[in-house]
């Protein structure tokens, strides 16, 4: 078994030495998965939209456009691909397994032509939350329908817990859905209220249009854009809360990679939010965004002995994903 040939099929842009700070969450997780699976003997080949192959150690990363030209001379006995299963049409004889990130919703998958390769192949779904599985349609036909969540990388694999914090609040995902509100109520009653508070928006390029960045920044409010998970992993382990309000999120890596670095998530607990978030626990869900200032605020004035309990409760929730534990459910799918 361990010399199966297992092709994992990502479409987005990227190779295997992209720069950590230009990887998503959905790329990060390809390459972590190929990286874990290659330790485990298996012979792993990642496609993706590249210019040029690649190689890492045993692991070799191709163009998507050559993996289907010359299709005749790859043989992969499973096949693991990303929100994609149009690649399972040039691959009769493997196992492919369809890994959902994101809704993919019917008029989608036939725009996309992959409506009609989900009928012939019948692919295993791997489902990356209970949210997701319960929002794909019941229409296509896969041969099952399984739940594995996603798991943190080794980028925040940490035992020790830093207890010290500052009243440092965190904003890391893309959508922007809720981000106007926010920075509009920081700027009315959590920056009255503290003066010390900082907001930090990663993630987000540009800045709303009302707003001049000067006079954000008098409000402590900065937008930091895209960068490295190290640095995140520095700025969660300083801060006292992430704000993640859950609009449309399929499962939320950022506010699991938060978690385990001793970070509460502060939230309305929408889509797959309610799986991840235990209400006081390691995090907060709140109903609406007066309750996200008087949240934020109390959080600042927490005493250092609830602190330590939310910090530790976190990180320890975050263990339950640990990408050797999720790794084994993996291994019973292959």
């Amino acid at each position: 078994m361990k010399n199966l040939n297992i092709l994992i099929n990502c479409p987005l842009n990227f190779d295997i030495k992209t720069m950590d700070s230009k990887l998503g969450g959905i790329e990060i997780l390809n390459i972590s998965l190929a990286k874990m699976l290659n330790k485990k003997g298996f012979n792993i080949t990642i496609s993706s939209i590249c210019k040029k192959k690649n190689k890492i150690g045993n692991i070799t990363n191709l163009p998507i456009k050559t993996i289907i030209k010359r299709n005749r001379y790859y043989r992969f006995d499973r096949i693991i691909s990303s929100n994609d299963a149009t690649i399972f049409k040039y691959f009769d004889g493997s196992k492919k397994i369809l890994w959902l990130h994101n809704k993919l919703q019917i008029e989608k998958s036939l725009r996309k032509k992959q409506f009609f390769s989900i009928i012939k192949h019948k692919p295993i779904s791997i489902f990356v939350s209970n949210y997701l599985k319960k929002k794909t349609s019941i229409l296509y036909p896969f041969k099952k329908r399984l739940i594995i969540n996603n798991f943190l990388t080794h980028h925040f694999h940490s035992k020790k817990k830093i207890l010290k914090r500052k009243p440092i609040f965190v904003w890391s995902v893309q959508r922007t859905k809720g981000l106007d509100k926010t920075i509009n109520i920081w700027i009315n009653e959590v920056f009255p209220n503290s003066k010390k508070a900082k907001f930090y928006i990663f993630g987000v390029k540009t800045i709303p249009k009302k707003y001049k960045q000067k006079f954000l920044r008098s409000k402590n409010i900065f937008f930091k854009g895209k960068v490295n998970r190290n640095i995140l992993r520095k700025y969660y382990s300083s801060s006292m809360g992430m704000i993640c309000l859950g609009y449309d999120e399929t499962f939320c890596l950022n506010a699991l990679e938060a978690n385990s670095m001793g970070l509460p998530i502060i939230s309305f607990g929408y889509s797959a939010l309610n799986e991840i978030i235990k209400n006081n626990y390691n995090g907060f869900i709140i109903k609406d965004y007066n309750q996200l200032s008087n949240k934020i605020i109390s959080i600042i004035n927490f005493n250092n002995s609830y602190r330590n309990k939310i910090i530790n409760n976190s990180s320890l929730f975050s263990k339950k994903f640990d990408r050797y534990i999720i790794l084994k459910k993996w291994l019973k799918i292959i």
